[in-house]
């Protein structure tokens, strides 16, 4: 059972992050509201907006009106007289305005919500979460940009008195951050890929810095999961690695399958009971190797000791083919080489029908002469 209070983090992602809205949605409409907020880029972008006091029916008017206009314009001037000193290839003006309209001229302590937002002071690579004690007497709006700062797309910004960078280059999903607050965490993920790309490598220098973007990503919120163990994390990963990071036609997909995804994870966790420690949901999960595929490299053997074990014969074998799976489980499936491990969800056999036997009377009637 997924009950208030509990802290909502909200992952970067680029424009991806517009799921987050589909996720404030299914939490309004089970009438759970989180006490304390936690973002990365434009996780703390949505969760800024929303702790401000829009709701998300406004917030979602707002998204679908957004160009790449309103956050994106090279900055022509600083690109032709500063060549590589240049601050950030786009202007932050226009950030700026769409972060003044979203959010106002407000401090921390103005929110109508309790928010963190997390940021890089870029000088001592130290992480600096802003709306901790100490660090509430700046504009929401500075951390917020300070937070969706990507290095060389957007300039960094001065926040009380250091020069702030997104936060994601240290933790793009900071849970760690809300493990402190002592309750149960809803942790929306929608940073890294888990699907293959291709031809990457053709696609000029934008598309291997998303790329790379996109793994290290994948892999900060992958480490700090792994080992998770409390207080209870309720994970949220909906369907959009298909989605380019900074696309803007796909707005409604997003909205969509933000609220789809925490929807199913809410009615999965209120159909399985009290929630003691680690990630959820959990399913049981039907992991196979095929012997064909399997190269015998160990991978999976050195990732995963407790699941797999190598034969005499050189190969990989499963020790227990089936087993409870959290939701950042099985990462050896996408590390092996040659795709030989597959993983599907673990349906029992029906049970036989049973038949019915006849009653004595029944048995003795004649038959037709």
């Amino acid at each position: 059972m997924f009950t208030s209070p509990f802290t909502l983090v909200l992952s970067g992602g680029g424009m991806k992050g517009l799921a987050h809205i589909g996720v404030l949605r299914a939490l309004d409409e089970q009438g759970l509201t989180p006490s304390l907020v936690i973002g990365t880029s434009i996780g703390s972008l949505v969760g800024a907006t929303w702790a401000s006091g829009m709701s998300w029916a406004d917030m979602s008017v707002r998204a679908r009106a957004i160009r790449r206009r309103d956050i994106f314009q090279i900055a022509h001037a600083d690109m032709a007289l500063r060549r590589m000193r240049a601050p950030a290839i786009y202007r932050r003006d226009p950030l700026d305005h769409l972060l003044a309209s979203l959010i106002g001229d407000v401090m921390f302590d103005q929110l109508k919500h309790q928010l963190l937002v997390n940021t890089v002071d870029i000088n001592s690579g130290s992480q600096v979460l802003w709306g901790r004690p100490g660090l509430r007497k700046v504009r929401v709006a500075d951390a917020v940009f300070a937070s969706c700062a990507l290095p060389g797309i957007l300039p960094p910004r001065e926040v009380g008195g250091r020069y702030c960078i997104d936060g994601a280059v240290v933790d793009t999903l900071p849970v760690v951050a809300a493990a402190g607050a002592q309750q149960p965490i809803l942790a929306v993920d929608v940073g890294g890929s888990r699907v293959v790309r291709t031809e990457i490598e053709a696609g000029g220098f934008a598309a291997t810095y998303m790329r790379a973007l996109e793994i290290v990503m994948q892999s900060l919120t992958s480490r700090s999961l792994t080992t998770w163990n409390e207080p209870p994390l309720v994970l949220v990963r909906p369907r959009v690695d298909h989605i380019p990071m900074f696309a803007f036609d796909h707005t409604d997909e997003l909205l969509e399958e933000g609220y789809r995804s925490a929807r199913a994870a809410l009615v999965q966790m209120n159909a399985n009971g009290a929630m003691t420690t680690g990630v959820y949901p959990r399913t049981e999960t039907l992991v196979s190797i095929d012997p064909l595929r399997c190269i015998g490299c160990g991978v999976c053997v050195s990732m995963a000791p407790l699941v797999f074990q190598m034969t005499p014969a050189g190969k990989a074998q499963v020790l227990t083919e089936q087993q409870i799976w959290s939701p950042v489980d099985g990462s050896y499936v996408a590390h092996c080489p040659t795709g030989a491990i597959s993983a599907k969800p673990f349906e029992p056999e029906p049970e036989p029908a049973r038949i019915r036997p006849q009653s004595r009377s029944s048995r003795e009637l004649p038959g037709p002469s």
